[in-house]
């Protein structure tokens, strides 16, 4: 074989090397852009499942009368209209029933960060008899439903009382019921809505945070409250956005203790929103449900506006929250 031929063969082996790696190239693309595609295709579907509800009562919350009983509509209106709103408005009272709603919601929110992140903290820094028990305890409040102990509170703010004074001094015991002082009661002291859960994640950032932070402090003659809520609270922004968000759109959304206690329904707009239809039916005179229903979508879209853009404004800082809290992964 002289010299030429073999400057051939190698030619030809360049050449069928360059084919395999534009064939591979092709091949990897082509693989890439199909699982582009099915991914692209689940999200969308996952999105449609998410969000096809909402965009349904959006979409009813401007369809008129004449568009319920159209056949011919769907999703979107023919006669749009901002008549619905405007009722539902109205019969909301829409402003001073949310200016309540968000001031005991806001109040209970501050309340329960504070207990919660100094609950969370002593057990993440110290040592104390029975710590694990209690750990225990708060997981326990995250596990258990809350309809299983719905009678025993029933009972115990219906008939409310410390060590017999109130009875003993006033001849009876106290009545809670029909007023937000049980949900404040609670939050206080540490057993109210999602309690566990947000000192399970104030325990979990702050065992995250090194020591070093608080030896520094002591060595500098800071107090055991001052490096608290001077040092580690700082610290602990991530997740009080976090815990502000959960605590906030929970508390805004409950319905169950607001039926427990039997709260009145002018303070808690949610609750308001339960009755909007019969209201409207009875005063307006809209005896056709599938036309009251319209103003029900209405209602829901005005009270779902106020924590969407709480949520927001805050939504970087919920998501590093949950991220450093130790509540996903």
């Amino acid at each position: 074989m002289n010299a030429k031929e073999i400057k051939l063969q190698i030619k030809r082996l360049n050449e069928d090397t360059v084919l395999l790696n534009k064939r591979s190239r092709i091949i990897h693309k082509f693989k890439v852009t199909l699982f582009s595609v099915i991914k692209f295709i689940i999200l969308l579907g996952i999105s449609y499942i998410i969000l096809g509800p909402i965009i349904n009562i959006v979409a009813n919350s401007f369809y008129s009368p004449s568009d319920v009983y159209n056949p011919s509509v769907f999703l979107f209106p023919l006669s749009p209209t901002t008549d619905n709103y405007a009722l539902t408005f109205s019969r909301l009272e829409y402003w001073k029933t949310l200016g309540w709603s968000l001031l005991y919601v806001v109040a209970l929110t501050v309340i329960q960060i504070v207990i919660t992140s100094m609950a969370g903290y002593g057990f993440a820094r110290f040592d104390f008899p029975f710590k694990n028990l209690l750990f225990a305890c708060v997981i326990i409040t995250i596990v258990l439903p809350t309809h299983t102990i719905m009678l025993p509170l029933y009972q115990h703010f219906r008939n409310w009382d410390i060590f017999g004074i109130f009875e003993a001094a006033m001849g009876s015991k106290i009545n809670l019921l029909s007023s937000e002082i049980p949900m404040f009661l609670m939050t206080l002291l540490g057993s109210g809505l999602r309690s566990g859960l947000f000192i399970y994640i104030f325990r979990q950032f702050f065992r995250g945070l090194p020591k070093e932070i608080e030896e520094a402090a002591f060595i500098d003659g800071a107090g055991m409250a001052y490096t608290y809520l001077r040092i580690m609270m700082p610290n602990a922004i991530p997740s009080i956005v976090t815990v502000t968000v959960f605590s906030m759109v929970w508390q805004y959304n409950d319905m169950f203790y607001v039926n427990l206690f039997s709260m009145p329904s002018n303070k808690h707009i949610t609750f308001r929103l339960s009755t909007v239809q019969s209201t409207i039916e009875f005063v307006d005179e809209i005896k056709d449900p599938m036309i009251s229903q319209l103003n029900v979508y209405a209602g829901v879209v005005l009270v779902v506006l106020p924590i969407l853009v709480i949520y927001l404004f805050l939504q970087k800082y919920f998501i590093e929250g949950v991220e450093r809290s130790g509540i996903v992964g």
